[in-house]
């Protein structure tokens, strides 16, 4: 499954996105920052090695309205890059920085 950035004009679709049964990545990028783009490296290669898991990218920058909603709703701190794992529309995991690996993603949807 390919990685699928969220539409710009919807702020709340996220949920039902990750709404899935199965697990669900949602990953906060910067594509200003050196770190994300290491951290969207991991991504896409967890992303090609895990095709059946539904990888969505929000870009913090050019959606900041969405980005700040999923902080509101799932009450975890916004960081980026960072890495939330759902499974029926519940956050199982999250990392961010240094924790965004194909590793360590893998781990949280094992």
């Amino acid at each position: 499954m390919p990685i699928v950035r969220f539409p710009d004009a919807d702020a709340t679709e996220w949920r039902e996105r990750m709404s899935d049964a199965s697990p669900t990545v949602l990953f906060k990028h910067s594509p200003a920052c050196g770190l994300s783009a290491i951290a969207m490296e991991e991504v896409k290669a967890f992303s090609a090695d895990n095709p059946d898991v539904s990888v969505q990218v929000v870009d913090v920058l050019g959606q900041r309205s969405l980005s700040n909603a999923i902080e509101a709703v799932l009450g975890i701190r916004h960081e980026s890059p960072q890495t939330i794992v759902f499974r029926d529309g519940q956050p199982l995991w999250h990392g961010s920085h240094r924790k965004v690996t194909k590793v360590m993603l893998e781990k949280a949807i094992a």
